[in-house]
């Protein structure tokens, strides 16, 4: 059983218990409008939580609760994913391997809206089969991302075509987290739900792959990896391909992200020092003067930020989930759900609010799914449907909210190829396809009634 900790209150009542929340949003609009990097997130996060601590009634409970989010499963699922890719992909970019397969692309013309498109479809198939958003993120970020670049796709296209792709898979993929919650919250056949949910993730798709043929806009094709000067092909620099299809074949096999990752590391050091690519010194040394140096520190350093945001936002999260703000958003939407289309309504704007705050759809689906059950019933929406929409909105909002591992995660790992390749997270969203188009269909869907019919038995 899990030991819960006295409901955490708030000076001023609700308006309090909103403060954390009010300061983290006016940090981060203020970082948008800056186009800031991820550290003005990370000052975002921490100025909520040292003004709630201000407004906390209680001292103790307020700081029970920042250790209670940081004790979740995911925190720590997710802190040690980023620093291992880090060192995953600085081992792809420093071997060369990225500037030689931009060589080969460059040459044979496949080029701009062509690759953008490309990489949408293959992003997609990736997150399809592996069932993870994130992980496939630290797949294919590290050769995709810097070879659309020097395609001549403008970097936040490229991050937003592969954000797309793993939203699309994260929506529809049958051993998704987001999917197996929705399904099991609603006492739903999984493969019905699979089925029934083309019916708004396959249009959203098309409608994505369109949007990017008509609207990518170029950059400068050629570009080189800032500091590596013009590097010539290097046919030897393939072999580190190695890394990501152990990372792939591992996720497939549904092996652990961290263990895929950790494989994935390993094989790429060997590869690289039976190569000759590498040298053990180029991975780590220790010179002298207390100082450690090499691809792995490097890697490893370039993380600080992206963790330090992590480690803010999931304690903010753990305030407001004790703060009781969770049960109450659905309680005040639950009002609201007075026929079978409110119902949605409410199922759709509760499922938004609740992903953009955790960060975390298949958190949000799981905090909601009693309260979906019954309000769905007693209007009469299908489970199905019901299931369809969690999903679906998470899908959307959470992959919208630039302050979420959606938007910060590829914004870190575009910023490691050099200031030449850096997206801001809040301009991810704006790109984002797929649940831009999405949100369009969810709209048609709740007004029109499109998919509500129920599967055949």
């Amino acid at each position: 059983m899990e030991n819960k900790t006295e409901r955490l209150e708030f000076r001023l009542g609700t308006f309090g218990r909103l403060i954390p929340l009010f300061t983290a949003a006016a940090v981060i609009l203020w970082a948008a409008c800056s186009q800031s990097n991820v550290n003005g997130y990370v000052i975002a996060f921490f100025a909520a939580l040292v003004v709630g601590a201000l407004f906390a009634k209680d001292d103790k409970c307020y700081g029970e609760a920042i250790v209670y989010g940081l004790c979740k499963p995911m925190f720590a699922v997710i802190v040690l994913a980023v620093m291992l890719a880090a060192v995953s992909g600085k081992l792809i970019s420093a071997s060369g391997m990225v500037q030689t397969i931009a060589g080969y692309v460059v040459a044979i013309g496949f080029t701009g809206r062509l690759f953008v498109a490309a990489a949408f479809l293959i992003t997609c198939l990736l997150a399809f089969s592996t069932g993870t958003s994130v992980g496939t993120y630290f797949v294919v970020i590290p050769i995709l991302f810097p070879v659309g670049v020097m395609a001549g796709v403008a970097p936040e296209y490229m991050i937003g075509a592969i954000v797309s792709g793993a939203a699309f898979g994260d929506n529809l993929g049958p051993i998704s987290d987001t999917t197996i919650a929705s399904s099991s919250t609603q006492h739903a056949d999984l493969g019905t739900v699979v089925r029934t949910r083309m019916r708004y993730s396959i249009p959203a798709a098309l409608g994505a792959l369109v949007l990017f043929l008509l609207f990518t806009k170029a950059g400068s094709a050629g570009l080189v990896l800032e500091g590596a000067g013009e590097a010539a092909v290097r046919p030897l620099s393939l072999v580190m391909l190695v890394v990501p299809i152990t990372i792939v074949v591992l996720c497939l096999m549904r092996r652990h992200l961290i263990a895929a990752l950790s494989y994935g590391i390993l094989t790429g050091i060997a590869a690289g020092l039976i190569s000759g690519i590498y040298t053990v010194t180029d991975l780590v040394a220790f010179p002298g003067g207390f100082t450690v140096t090499g691809l792995v520190t490097e890697a490893i350093g370039g993380t600080a930020g992206t963790v330090a945001m992590l480690i803010a936002v999931f304690a903010l999260l753990g305030v407001m989930e004790k703060s009781g703000l969770f049960e109450d958003v659905g309680a005040l939407l639950q009002r609201f759900a007075n026929s079978e289309r409110s119902t949605e309504a409410t199922i759709v704007l509760s499922t938004g609010i609740l992903s953009m705050i955790t960060g975390v759809i298949s958190v949000a689906i799981v905090a909601l799914g009693d309260l979906v059950n019954e309000i769905g019933e007693q209007a009469g929406v299908d489970r199905y449907r019901r299931a369809n929409l969690l999903d679906c909105t998470g899908c959307v909002f959470c992959f919208l909210a630039p302050w979420t591992v959606h938007c910060v995660i590829p914004a870190q790992q575009a910023a490691q190829f050099g200031d030449s390749f850096a997206v801001a997270p809040a301009q991810i969203p704006l790109v984002n396809y797929y649940s831009i188009c999405m949100l369009v269909i969810l709209v048609i869907a709740i007004v029109t009634g499109y998919g509500r019919r129920s599967p055949k038995a």
